[in-house]
């Protein structure tokens, strides 16, 4: 019977070929393994432990892959089992480094014999509803913003990540820590989900993003309903005492989410005990009050916000900026309050609106004597740099920190949540966040420069969708890939680097 259009057909395989689709993600088993990620999974989650069956490091372990790979729902587990050639390489790392006794152990936690490489999907729902406290669930409050308090096992996969940023800042040492912290919606169609402020049901979680090295430092999974700037102050304490060693300098950006004064005094009043002074640049809301104060601004102390351009030489943007004299009220109060210096930038508006429909346009607008009317933002900051310069470093974290949820919810699984228990989305969004971490160390420490700008969709079709076939000689795993085949040689640079990232720092 004929089955196509084209000439060929299709037949399935009924031998063991050890054939896999993944030749490239083994480099990533590897690094997670020489990083030691089994063991800090094993130390800190602590859900699985001394029971039977799938330990943690398998079940998380399992779920990392799954996602660098592609997979975006517990189901593709199936599809990650049948890949043959990369299962047998994933069941050694599993016991690599261990002695006979820790072995047997490990397999005496089956009580038949183990037939799956992968936990199956079923298996993989169950250990996932152990992060789930419905004891937290009967504290809900209708039309209230709320927390539910994380599970242990989930602190511990924020643990594991903290390992990870450890591991990376001991081979690429960072002095400074820009933090981004910024709310995003993942969308959902599960009855549970709570409306968010765009009017559909989703979870919000918002996240503290580290921009020198690429990396996230922390989320907090959270309702739809919760405000961005819900508990943001406690928010950023949490993802400090997560910061490696050798960081000697934090700076902190936010949108208007973050204009909170709790949050700036804490941070211009230098009371954390380690990093003192937090320098910041944090978005202004638009007040009747500031809008009063931009208003004020004399003509001639608005300057040209211009772009640097090829050469150096600035390039127009239409976009003027000035220093703004306003003190909040809720700083004018008090006698020895930080000082804060506020920024607005304003441009014109291509076409003017609607006489009435003003209020209507969807971003703050100041009328201007003789000139019109301007779209306005501003900024709050405690930096001592030139206006144009601040206000472009400030821009800086729309474009990575904002990639990086795009990166989380579009290229790894996080975009399409398991089920309505929030503990379960929780620890599905914290094991994709671990995903994207050790995505960003492989670009980083391992694959070099030209690869650190290449989003997880270019890697997986350069490195990590390779095909190959697994065989063993000599109780050793060899992995053949196509003769010629161009990834051959990087996946050799990437071995080498490894094994040198697993022995020490440099």
């Amino acid at each position: 019977m004929k089955q196509g259009v084209l000439p060929f057909q299709y037949q399935e395989e009924r031998s063991t070929t050890g054939m896999t689709a993944l030749a490239g993600l083994t480099s990533y088993l590897e690094l997670g393994v020489g990083a030691g990620l089994l063991q800090w999974i094993e130390g800190h989650v602590n859900l699985r432990k001394g029971g039977q069956g799938w330990s943690d490091s398998q079940m998380v372990t399992s779920l990392l892959l799954l996602n660098l790979a592609g997979g975006d729902g517990v189901d593709d587990l199936r599809i990650l089992e049948k890949d043959e050639g990369f299962c047998r390489v994933l069941r050694q790392a599993e016991t690599y480094g261990m002695g006979r006794r820790e072995r047997r152990a490990r397999e005496r936690r089956w009580r038949k014999e183990r037939r799956r490489s992968v936990p199956s999907p079923s298996a993989v729902f169950r250990y996932l509803g152990g992060f789930h406290q419905e004891e937290e669930e009967r504290r809900r409050l209708a039309h209230t913003a709320f927390i539910p308090a994380p599970h242990p096992a989930l602190i511990g996969l924020g643990k594991v990540n903290s390992e990870l940023l450890a591991f990376v800042q001991s081979r690429a040492p960072q002095q400074a820590a820009t933090l981004d912290m910024d709310a995003t919606l993942v969308e959902t169609e599960k009855q549970e989900a709570l409306y968010s402020y765009q009017k559909y049901q989703a979870y919000q979680p918002l996240t503290t993003y580290w921009a020198e090295p690429e990396l996230i430092v922390h989320s907090e999974f959270r309702d739809g309903n919760v405000p961005a700037g819900h508990e943001q102050l406690r928010v950023l304490q949490e993802a400090l005492e997560y910061l490696p060693v050798g960081i000697e300098q934090v700076l902190l950006r936010s949108d208007t989410a973050g204009y909170q004064h709790d949050l700036l005094q804490y941070c211009a009043h230098g009371k954390h005990p380690w990093f003192g002074v937090i320098e910041f640049a944090v978005g202004v809301d638009v007040t009747p009050q500031f809008r009063q104060a931009v208003a004020e601004v004399p003509p001639e102390e608005w300057r040209p916000l211009e772009r640097v351009g090829d050469q150096g030489k600035g390039v127009a943007t239409g976009q003027e900026w000035a220093e703004v004299c306003f003190v909040p009220e809720a700083l004018a109060r008090k006698k020895a309050g930080p000082d804060y210096r506020f920024l607005a930038v304003r441009e014109p508006l291509g076409q003017s609106a609607l006489p009435g429909m003003e209020e209507q346009l969807p971003f703050p607008t100041v009328e201007f004597a003789a000139l019109g009317r301007y779209k306005v933002t501003g900024v709050v900051t405690n930096r001592d740099l030139p206006g144009d310069e601040l206000i472009w470093w400030y821009r800086q974290r729309c474009g990575k920190s904002e990639e990086a949820h795009g990166v989380l919810k579009e290229d790894l699984a996080g975009g399409k949540l398991p089920s309505g228990r929030f503990g379960v989305n929780a620890a599905w969004w914290a094991i994709a966040v671990l995903a994207f971490n050790l995505n960003s160390a492989m670009k980083r420490l391992v694959l070099g420069k030209e690869w650190v700008s290449k989003r997880l969709k270019a890697v997986r079709f350069a490195f990590i969708s390779l095909p190959g076939r697994v065989v063993r000689r000599a109780r050793t795993l060899i992995i053949r890939l196509a003769g010629e085949h161009p990834a051959y040689p990087l996946l050799l640079m990437a071995r080498q680097r490894i094994l040198a990232l697993a022995q020490g720092p440099p």
